[in-house]
C-alpha cells in the first residue's frame, strides 16, 4: 500500500478585498467583496513507503498549503487524500501519532523551560512509554549532538540549536511520515549539512516516508531522488531529479575573482568564454556556460587570467522551476 495517495486535491480561499479610503471602508460594512484564490488545483501523486521526495516550487506555489492538508491542518475544497490509510483532515488520533509536520523557524517547544521538559510534554501528549522515550531521546541526542542543549531553556539557544531541538522533539513519537517545510531555512551551511545528514539517517533507520520542501538545491540533491514540482498550485513535473536537472538546468554559472585589478581586454576575455555574455563586478565577473563545457571553460580561465578564486554554481532552484513552468506553458499554448 502506498504511504501517500493524493487525487485531484483542490484548495480555494475566499479573500476579502476593498479599495482604500473611508467611503470604501463604510461600504465594506454593508457589502463585502471577495475574490477566489486557487492555492492548489487538481494536484495528484502517489508516494511509496520509505521514499524521500522533494516537493518544489517558488513562493506561493501551494507547497505549504498541500502539506497542511496532508497533515490535517486544512480541509480541502475538493479532492481526496490518504496518508498511511487515513484521511488526514479527519484528524484521527492514530494518524496524528504516525506523522509529523516540521516547519522551519516555527516554534513548538516552550520558550522558558528546558528542552527536555518540552520533550516530556510531548511524551505525555503522545503517550510514549518511559522506556521508549528515554531510548529515543538518547538516539536523537546522539544523531543531532543535543547532549549539551537538553537542559538549557529554549530562549537561550541559537537558531541552529533550536532547529535541531525542534526536529528531535517532532520525532519522539517515531512518525512514519515526515512533512518537512523548509527545515534548513535561515541556518548556516554547516548546520544545513547536519540537518540533511540527520534526515537521511532517520529515513535509513526507520524507513519513514519524507516529503521535503526547500529553496536550497543542496537539500534536494542530498536527500531526494524524486521531485514533484508545482507552480501556481498546479502540478508541473513528477519524476527523477536527474531528469529535471537534465531537461531544465543545462547551464552552470562560473564566478571568477581576480588576483589584481588590472583592466581586462574585452577581446581576450571574450575569446576565453567563447563570446558569451559576461557580467562584470568590481573584482571579477561571472558567465553562464553549458554544463558539458564547464570544465573546459574553467580550465581556460584559470590558465589565461590572474584568478584568485573560481566557483562553479548550479542554477538556483527557482530558475529551474521557472523553466519548467515556461516549457509547460508553451506546450499548453501550442496544444
Amino acid at each position: 500500500m502506498s504511504a501517500i495517495t493524493v487525487d485531484r486535491l483542490h484548495k480555494t480561499y475566499l479573500v476579502p478585498e476593498r479599495e482604500g479610503g473611508l467611503r470604501a471602508a463604510v461600504g465594506a460594512l454593508v457589502r463585502r467583496r471577495r475574490r477566489e484564490v486557487h492555492a492548489v488545483t487538481d494536484v495528484g501523486f502517489t508516494i511509496e513507503p520509505g521514499e524521500v521526495v522533494g516537493f518544489l516550487g517558488p513562493n506561493g506555489a501551494g507547497k505549504t498549503t498541500t502539506l497542511k492538508m496532508l497533515s490535517g491542518l486544512l480541509h480541502p475544497t475538493s479532492g481526496t487524500a490518504s496518508v498511511l490509510g487515513h484521511v488526514p483532515w479527519e484528524r484521527d488520533r492514530r494518524y496524528l501519532g504516525q506523522m509529523a509536520l516540521i516547519m522551519g523557524q516555527r516554534n513548538q517547544l516552550q520558550w522558558d523551560i528546558p528542552v527536555l521538559d518540552s520533550y516530556r510534554l510531548n511524551q505525555a501528549v503522545f503517550r510514549i512509554p518511559d522506556a521508549d522515550f528515554k531510548a529515543r531521546v538518547a538516539e536523537l541526542s546522539e544523531l543531532l549532538a543535543l547532549e549539551e542543549l537538553l537542559r538549557k531553556p529554549v530562549r537561550n539557544l541559537s537558531l541552529g540549536e533550536r532547529m535541531k531541538c525542534e526536529i528531535a522533539g517532532s520525532l519522539l513519537h517515531a512518525p512514519q511520515v515526515l512533512f518537512l517545510d523548509e527545515p534548513t531555512i535561515g541556518l548556516d551551511v554547516a548546520m544545513q549539512r547536519r540537518i540533511r545528514s540527520f534526515v537521511a539517517e532517520y529515513n535509513r533507520r526507520t524507513g519513514a516516508c519524507v516529503m521535503l520542501t526547500s529553496h536550497y538545491m543542496a537539500d534536494v540533491e542530498a536527500l531526494c531522488r524524486r521531485v514533484i514540482v508545482i507552480h501556481h498550485g498546479r502540478l508541473l513535473f513528477d519524476g527523477a531529479l536527474e531528469e529535471l536537472v537534465h531537461r531544465f538546468a543545462g547551464d552552470k554559472t562560473i564566478n571568477v575573482e581576480l588576483a589584481d585589478e588590472h583592466p581586462l581586454d574585452p577581446a581576450t576575455l571574450g575569446a576565453l568564454v567563447d563570446g558569451r555574455a559576461v557580467e562584470r563586478s568590481a573584482t571579477g565577473f561571472s558567465v553562464r556556460v553549458p554544463k558539458a563545457e564547464t570544465p573546459r571553460v574553467a580550465a581556460r580561465l584559470l590558465a589565461g587570467l590572474p584568478v584568485s578564486d573560481l566557483v562553479i554554481e548550479e542554477p538556483p532552484i527557482e530558475s529551474v522551476i521557472e523553466q519548467v513552468f515556461e516549457a509547460t506553458s508553451v506546450e499548453v499554448d501550442g496544444g
